[in-house]
């Protein structure tokens, strides 16, 4: 690290020189909150967090209590005031529904049948809260991707009629496969299974079924599977979810293509039929029946808020966010049932306690408030920020900005950072001046498919217009290259991610990258926290216009 200035001259610059009164980096008032964050302290978190003690960090267990108390006693520890009012926690309705189909769903033709076991073959549940729904002899329909995006002059639905019907569909969206629809590679949010159940409801269907392929997906079959066996949370409705479809549910590819075969159908074909604008829906002249009962529970789960008042603009928050949930105790994996969710997401919390060290640390309080959240249910579907969105803590005009943090990286120091999203605001540029300070360059996500700008908790506060920026950590390791940093992505998502060994292993952790990318992030919140203006939305961007009526 180069010589660090002095607040008194150059309070927004960490890792650059000033021309005059400049100190050492061990005499500089700042560096102290740069040397904050370090392996030392992240290493003592993680193995609190990832531990099975807290039993996978589920909401409605007690694993959650044990969480959030000790999210609680760490922020209080290090000096932080409540987030939320008076209080460090935000109540969050929600309802818990385990979902239990037939072990056999069975799709008939005209002149045979198919059927899939469950776990195996498929999944499904329902959002509606009752004791049992089921939907029976309802004639599918493959619906393409399931989209409507005007924007894009796009509809899948256009003239179709799915009242009774269930509808078969795609994962992600039609630039996967064509680079010159929507926005190519870069999946948008109407690539994501979430949307698809959404879109699927608000067109009156009666299930919907999508069909799983790892590829456009980002993950295996086994993370459909895992999420899917265990109960899942919603946010609390006054219709009690009777808006949604009767069954949501997943098939593998496999199957999807001898559920076609049953009609005389390709499903490689269709798939590609899908792909082209213009396309219309085609009856399968297939049916099915399933009945799924449900065990329901009400209850509430915490969001966790803590914050650092402002020392000029109070009112003014920028948000550091991080999801402290994962998905408990489950089916079990190579003799392994709770899933820890180490790198998913106790990387995340733990940084969220270093940059409130660095922050603690300063002689002056930043002139803007900051907002630390470490949201609830994040996967259980975005929950916790959802309805955080709806009810902050802080006016959403006055929230200046989110940094979140998700998933942090564990192979070491890289020459660059991941920006998730590419191109979306002016947090962007913040973020490649701070990375500069380092000697490292911001990049696009390597894996534009999977989509991950919409996939963390960062997006609900996006949703309403408050500018915000994912980044992970990069992937051209400064010992072994690119593409051995990309292999560890890819191995880490195909044989750990949402499993449980997702697991915290202090020999093997390379925390060097985390370290680096903590600090890069803390810079850059704290030059914004010490200005008047506040960071925009690009031109292009879906959430631009959201913010200018605010």
């Amino acid at each position: 690290m180069k010589k660090l200035l002095l607040l008194s001259s150059c309070a927004l610059l960490f890792f650059g020189s000033c021309k005059q009164g400049a100190k050492s980096t061990g005499d500089s008032a700042d560096s102290l909150a740069i040397k904050a964050i370090n392996d030392s302290s992240l290493t003592q978190y993680l193995s609190v967090i990832a531990a099975d003690s807290l039993e996978g960090r589920k909401p409605f267990t007690n694993g959650e209590t044990k969480t959030i108390n000790y999210l609680k006693t760490q922020f209080e520890k290090l000096g932080l005031q409540p987030g939320n009012g008076d209080s460090f926690f935000q109540e969050v309705p929600m309802v818990e529904i385990k979902s239990v189909p037939e072990d056999k769903m069975v799709f008939k033709g005209k002149t045979a049948s198919l059927t899939l076991n469950y776990l195996t073959d498929f999944v499904a549940g329902t959002r509606r809260v009752q004791d049992e729904v089921s939907m029976s002899n309802s004639s599918l329909v493959f619906a393409g991707y399931g989209i409507v995006a005007p924007e894009y002059g796009w509809n899948d639905y256009a003239n179709l009629d799915v009242k009774g019907k269930t509808v078969v569909v795609l994962i992600n969206d039609p630039g996967f496969a064509d680079s010159t629809l929507f926005k190519g590679k870069n999946m948008t949010y109407y690539g994501r299974w979430t949307y698809k159940f959404e879109e699927a409801a608000r067109q009156g269907a009666t299930g919907i079924i999508i069909v799983h392929d790892t590829e456009p997906a980002a993950y295996p079959w086994t993370v459909v599977r895992s999420g899917w066996s265990k109960s899942k949370l919603t946010l609390q409705s006054e219709d009690n979810g009777m808006s949604r479809t009767v069954v949501e549910g997943w098939i593998t590819l496999d199957k999807a293509k001898q559920l076609f075969a049953l009609d005389g159908k390709s499903f490689d074909q269709l798939a590609l039929s899908a792909r082209k604008k213009g396309f219309k829906a085609v009856d399968l002249n297939i049916t099915t029946s399933l009945k799924v009962k449900n065990t329901i529970k009400k209850s509430v789960t915490y969001n966790v808020l803590a914050k650092i008042p402002g020392d000029k603009r109070k009112d003014e928050a920028i948000i550091y966010s991080a999801h402290w949930d994962h998905l408990g105790v489950g089916e079990k994996i190579q003799g392994d049932s709770i899933y820890n969710g180490a790198v998913d997401n106790a990387t995340g919390v733990a940084s969220l306690f270093e940059i409130a060290s660095a922050f603690k640390k300063l002689p002056k309080a930043p002139g803007r408030t900051i907002l630390f959240i470490s949201y609830t249910a994040e996967e259980q579907g975005l929950l916790g920020s959802e309805y955080y969105a709806k009810h902050p803590a802080f006016p959403l005009a006055k929230t200046v900005a989110n940094i979140n943090m998700d998933m942090m990286g564990i192979a070491g120091k890289t020459k660059d950072i991941v920006v998730y999203g590419f191109g979306q605001s002016e947090l962007e540029d913040y973020a490649a001046t701070a990375a500069k300070k380092q000697g490292r360059v911001i990049v696009p996500d390597p894996v534009p498919s999977s989509g991950l700008y919409y996939r963390s908790d960062h997006f609900n506060l996006a949703k309403v217009g408050v500018p915000s920026l994912f980044t992970g950590s990069g992937v051209d390791n400064i010992k072994n290259g690119r593409a051995w940093g990309l292999k560890q992505v890819a191995d880490f998502t195909k044989f750990r991610y949402h499993s449980p060994q997702d697991n915290f292993d202090s020999k093997t952790w390379d925390l060097s990258g985390i370290v680096e990318d903590v600090r890069m992030l803390f810079d850059m919140g704290y030059r914004i926290s010490n200005e008047n203006s506040y960071p925009k939305w690009k031109d292009g961007s879906e959430f631009k216009a959201i913010r200018e009526k605010k």
